[in-house]
């Protein structure tokens, strides 16, 4: 592989930038075919998009997570199926960190290579000489049709029947059969399919576990307990939606004539008002992730009951970015009238889009009691956090 490790933020900002004509061309495709166009998975293949998280030492940029967010969301404010896939495609190239050096290197050899990973079912992994003979099927297969490899949650059925550690396990396209399953409201574009494998064998240095992995990188990316690490690819995007329906609404209420008076929508102060709720909802809900994301990265070294506070904080940050990019695209929504329900417009697609978004199990709602039981001094009950 050639080095991407030169490559700035900025630089990635610059690609984001210069793929807004053909998403703009292509979109009329995301609903009617439920998944990206070949011209745009490739085109965003080609930007590096997908591999944001690749170590250094194997050719990536390594970005941080602040970085990683600061990219995804601008591609989320172009069109939120375009930064779903950015940030779960880029989120899985943290398996850089994870498994052996010359397997992730011969995968990302492919510029076109795309993970496309799923935890929201359980398949069976049984021992076998050399690895695992791995059975499931998995919803929310995010970039299924374009995917080179599949990642799957199994756990490992013991001699006594009894499930034992889960295992992520990654499948070469060819074992795996697609379910054309995504008929859905919001994120069409993400072509999130059903992916199944029957008896597949799995070497075992195509796994590692899910919570008690061994990093083979130093950076803290790679330290990140993982129920805390995915949390962050797709918590992002809704507030990169947010932006993205606000800058639309700016540009729309400097055209929009007012109802019942003179000049634009702009200049009534009822709008300008919800403009400047509107900003300070999206930015206060971003300044908690950085601050959540920040304590975490810190808490990891330190371990014990600092790092399950971190987490919490994490997750209530995840789920409250979820919220108030939600209200905030409801405002605009509101505040745009008809403008709002053409489905040629950036709007409507907005409303569809966060709401598809924030039905994430790494957004729900359910972090907020265990932010409260922590403060109220109880057990936290869970380990799912």
């Amino acid at each position: 592989m050639h080095a991407r490790a030169e490559a700035s933020v900025a630089d990635h900002l610059a690609a984001v930038a210069r793929l807004a004509p053909l998403i703009a061309e292509q979109r009329q495709h995301f609903d009617r075919e439920r998944r990206l166009p070949d011209a745009v998975f490739r085109a965003l293949a080609e930007a590096g998009l997908f591999r944001l998280y690749l170590p250094k030492a194997l050719g990536g940029p390594e970005f941080s997570p602040f970085d990683f967010m600061t990219i995804v969301e601008a591609a989320s404010a172009l069109d939120g199926s375009v930064g779903w896939l950015v940030g779960n495609g880029a989120g899985m190239s943290r398996i850089g960190g994870y498994l052996p050096a010359d397997v992730v290197r011969s995968w990302f050899a492919d510029p076109m290579v795309f993970i496309a990973s799923a935890t929201g079912a359980v398949g069976t992994a049984v021992e076998v000489d050399g690895g695992f003979r791995v059975s499931g099927r998995w919803p929310f297969g995010s970039g299924a049709h374009h995917a080179t490899r599949f990642m799957g949650l199994a756990s490992v059925k013991g001699a006594d029947g009894k499930d034992g550690p889960s295992l992520c396990c990654y499948f070469d396209r060819a074992e795996v059969r697609v379910h054309d399953t995504w008929f859905v409201s919001g994120l069409r574009g993400t072509g999130s399919c059903d992916f199944e494998v029957a008896d597949s064998f799995v070497p075992a240095s195509h796994v590692h576990p899910l919570i008690d992995f061994q990093p083979t990188q130093a950076a803290v990316i790679y330290r990140l307990p993982a129920l805390s690490a995915f949390p962050w690819t797709v918590s992002v995007v809704p507030l990169g939606i947010a932006r993205g329906a606000l800058d639309a609404f700016i540009a729309l209420a400097g055209k929009k004539p007012r109802m019942g008076g003179g000049g634009q929508l702009r200049d009534g102060e009822l709008v300008q008002a919800m403009v400047g709720r509107a900003e300070a909802a999206v930015r206060s809900a971003r300044a908690l992730l950085v601050e959540a994301m920040t304590e975490l990265m810190t808490a990891v070294d330190a371990g014990g009951d600092r790092l399950v506070e971190a987490r919490v904080l994490f997750r209530v940050a995840c789920a409250n970015a979820a919220e108030s990019a939600a209200r905030v695209v409801e405002m605009i929504a509101a505040a745009a009238g008809t403008a709002a329900i053409f489905e040629t417009g950036t709007l409507e697609r907005s409303i569809r889009d966060v709401q598809a978004a924030i039905k994430h199990i790494a957004m729900t709602p359910n972090s907020y009691v265990l932010a409260g039981r922590v403060s109220l001094g109880l057990p936290l009950g869970t380990t799912r956090f």
